[in-house]
């Protein structure tokens, strides 16, 4: 093809005259060369405008409105916001907690979501029990992991062996070290046996995602052995999923490997029964007004997350109980 035909074929093709042509490829030229050097740019890097969008595109999935392009394009080339303060912006607006982030992931992604949000809000401790702590892939542990955010002295990890576990639980066999929190601590062994820990020895103790994993007469012997080594006033957090919600979803458990599922009011006698009292009873993941009229809405527990004082409405339970001073 001759650099005419070429010319031509452009031409056609852009449908500009062909004497605009030239005119055509030095902008085209221009512009795929500017992309080429935004491309390798970090975003600090980016020119204000570009920054918005790359901002508003990766928090909130859609470009930035009008009044956001003024706002921060213009705060960000004034040196009045830095890079950083408008991610911020976006992250602890409405718009960021309510409908972009998590929900958008799925029912498992937002309940990640609230049992960090869950996590973040438990009492300070120097000494940690967590029984079925274990993550699968994080040898910090899942409290550490999702956001625990006080120094402790030491956490001890109960978890079963990793060749012990459900296959949906696999791991690495980890072992002791130190985290930007606290020491970390492993016992492989079954979480209805806390006989390593000294009477009154702890002052937290974790069951997150763990209780509905064995039978109930086991599960007492967990809050018994909790019991046990806490300290008079010590504080044991519980997070498992709620038996009402969970049967509105599906006759069976929703996990293999679970042999109870309990309601609130079971839950909450339970606790009593082994000596505790509450502190509070709260609901992580919302179901939604379908709830009260036994519909299972999987939108809108995958919307709602967070903490919410209608725990019998709640994907997840959410219990704070103390041993008596």
């Amino acid at each position: 093809m001759s650099g005419a035909d070429g010319a031509g074929g452009r031409g056609a093709l852009t449908g500009l005259p062909a004497r605009l042509i030239p005119q055509y490829d030095r902008i085209d030229n221009k512009v795929r060369r500017e992309a080429t050097r935004l491309a390798g740019l970090s975003f600090t890097q980016l020119p204000p405008r570009e920054a918005t969008r790359m901002a508003y595109n990766v928090l909130l999935r859609r470009d930035p409105d009008p009044t956001a392009w003024d706002e921060y394009t213009g705060s960000l080339a004034d040196h009045l916001l830095s890079y950083a303060d408008m991610v911020d912006r976006i992250r602890t607006s409405n718009e960021f907690r309510v409908v972009a982030q998590p929900g958008a992931a799925g029912l498992h992604g937002s309940l990640h979501a609230s049992r960090c949000e869950f996590i973040i809000g438990l009492p300070r401790a120097r000494r940690i029990i967590d029984v079925g702590g274990g993550h699968t892939s994080d040898a910090r542990g899942a409290l550490v992991a999702l956001g625990y955010p006080y120094d402790f002295d030491e956490l001890v990890i109960v978890d079963l062996p990793p060749d012990d576990r459900h296959q949906l639980y696999k791991s690495d066999r980890f072992g002791d070290g130190e985290t930007d929190r606290g020491r970390v601590r492993y016992e492989y062994r079954s979480m209805v046996d806390l006989s390593f820990a000294d009477a009154g020895s702890v002052d937290l103790v974790y069951s997150g995602q763990s209780i509905e994993h064995v039978p109930e007469a086991a599960g007492d012997e967990v809050l018994a052995g909790a019991f046990r080594a806490l300290r008079p006033g010590g504080y044991m957090a519980i997070d498992t999923p709620n038996g009402r919600l969970c049967r509105m979803q599906q006759d069976a458990f929703i996990d293999p490997d679970h042999d109870v599922e309990y309601t609130l009011e079971q839950l909450r006698d339970k606790v009593v029964r082994a000596g505790f009292e509450i502190e509070t009873v709260r609901g992580l993941n919302w179901g939604g007004p379908g709830v009260a009229r036994g519909r299972f809405d999987l939108a809108a527990l995958s919307a709602n997350y967070g903490i919410f004082h209608a725990a019998d409405e709640c994907y997840l339970l959410a219990f704070l109980v103390k041993k008596p001073d």
